[in-house]
């Protein structure tokens, strides 16, 4: 098997002098660096790690926000042939302990205001500190030469079902991103994309800066929490040429920021969770781009994806990606693994059930229809959430919605929404009849929400999903 290695053949395949990264941190400074000196940083810090014991095979914790030092660490372990496993900074100590425990990793970066929580999760390893000075001037390590089922990287499942869990990826995983950064990401050489997925979520492993690479285009992070009138600006000031970011986000910032045209924006894409249409038609209408929706797993990568080129189809979460085979099953999506060249090198060689229900247009088109344990089942109707959720959105004082099941003694179960408000609407019985009129109007009429609840925030994951298995037990509970 043909051995290669990301981070040396990412200079190869790059003008070294074109500019790979720009970070904004979160004390308001701006640093720029080519990809040379992507190279040159890396080597050096895969150099300070291999001094500290760690070696081909090896598992490196990060927990870092979105930073150049966490960029540069990823690629210093993919030097040496190690295996990052980068951590969400929101995970507590008791959520870092049990990854700790199932994995054991040789050593952690950690940036310096999490110190305290690594040390409260017990990790008895090596600790760095992402700013330590030892880590940037140390002797060059070569090149690892490495086959693609080498492991790269340790993501963990979002948890939005259950108890999240370890996915390995090979190096084949990033290898291959130049699929989707062709045909969905939409990344091009000299191009600025921007990717804001939390550090320790899959898109962020292969949007915040892979997918750009891969393409010849650099790759902007920001370590800062999400602000709606900063995101416009910085994609304004600096150029931002592609956007990548949840549809929570997109939402966020078209319900409570004044969206405007933005000069550079050239292509914007979703992924995470399915994005409501009118969402898409807002920043279409108002921002002058429209936003390709995509689909992908913790354990696949991006699979699907609105086509570059085609008139956008808001609500579809597009077509599958080229090469990608896949089918629709008794209404869930199925995939040949074969055909997946970033799936999880632990992946089974059968037929890979997703447990998400979509179904297909006339040409081909997907459209999530939700989990398959998402799926509410009233007095024999299927419903899926996605819909009613889409239709609650488009109402002028809803911010955000999620509907679950709720258990009916007649029904079997009826639709529950939870809603949350943009500011200046208060909650009230006339509104929340209000909004089950809207949804009777926007679809039909079997899937109005019989219960309307609000709320100040929904539950999510830290990569911002919405925790419907929560909200169901909720519902179950309050019974």
């Amino acid at each position: 098997m043909p051995t290669w290695n990301f981070t040396s053949n990412l200079v190869s395949s790059n003008p070294g002098d074109d500019r790979a990264l720009v970070a904004l941190a979160r004390n308001g400074s701006r640093s720029e660096w080519s990809f040379a000196e992507v190279k040159e940083i890396s080597s050096r810090l895969a150099g300070a790690l291999h001094g500290l014991g760690v070696q081909k095979g090896d598992v490196v914790l990060t927990l870092m926000g979105n930073s150049a030092e966490w960029v540069f660490t990823l690629s210093a372990c993919w030097h040496l042939g190690a295996v990052a496993m980068p951590c969400n900074v929101q995970l507590t100590p008791s959520d870092l302990a049990k990854r700790i425990r199932l994995i054991r990793p040789k050593l952690a970066v950690v940036a310096d205001e999490y110190s305290p929580t690594i040390a409260d999760a017990g990790f008895d390893g090596t600790i760095l500190a992402g700013s330590n000075p030892r880590l940037w001037t140390a002797d060059p390590a070569p090149a690892e030469p490495l086959n693609m089922l080498d492991p790269a990287l340790i993501i963990f499942t979002s948890g939005t079902a259950g108890e999240a869990k370890p996915v390995r990826h090979g190096q084949r995983y990033l290898a291959n991103q130049h699929i989707q950064a062709e045909h969905w990401f939409g990344a091009r050489t000299g191009d600025l994309c921007w990717c804001t997925a939390a550090t320790g979520w899959s898109k962020s492993s292969r949007n915040a800066f892979l997918a750009a690479w891969v393409r010849g285009a650099a790759a902007l992070v920001h370590d800062g929490r999400f602000d709606p009138d900063e995101r416009l600006t910085i994609v304004e000031r600096e150029g931002v040429n592609v956007l990548c970011m949840a549809p929570t986000e997109y939402r966020a910032i078209a319900k409570r920021s004044e969206l405007r045209r933005l000069p550079s924006l050239r292509h914007a894409v979703a992924s995470g969770e399915p994005l409501n249409p009118e969402i898409v038609e807002l920043w279409r209408a108002q921002v002058g781009v429209s936003i390709h929706d995509g689909y992908g797993q913790t354990e696949t990568g991006a699979l699907t994806g609105m086509p570059i080129g085609a008139p956008v189809r808001p609500g579809s979460m597009g077509k599958p990606l080229p090469g990608f085979e896949m089918w629709i099953e008794n209404g869930e999506l199925v995939l040949d693994p074969s055909t997946i060249p970033t799936i999880s090198i632990d992946a089974p060689a059968g037929t890979w059930h997703t447990g998400d229900r979509v179904r297909a247009d006339e040409d081909g088109y997907l459209w999530f229809e939700g989990r398959a344990d998402d799926l509410i089942i009233s007095a024999g109707y299927r419903i899926g959430p996605f819909e009613v959720e889409s239709a609650l959105v488009a109402h002028q004082a809803v911010a955000e919605a999620a509907a679950v099941a709720a258990p009916d003694d007649v029904r079997g179960a009826v639709v529950r929404a939870v809603v949350v408000l943009r500011p200046g609407w208060e909650p009230s019985g006339e509104l929340a009849a209000e909004l089950q009129e809207h949804v009777k109007a926007e679809t039909a009429p079997y899937k109005y929400p019989r219960i309307v609840q609000f709320a100040e925030s929904l539950p999510k994951t830290a990569s911002g999903k919405i925790k419907r298995a929560e909200l169901r037990e909720q519902a179950t509970a309050a019974e």
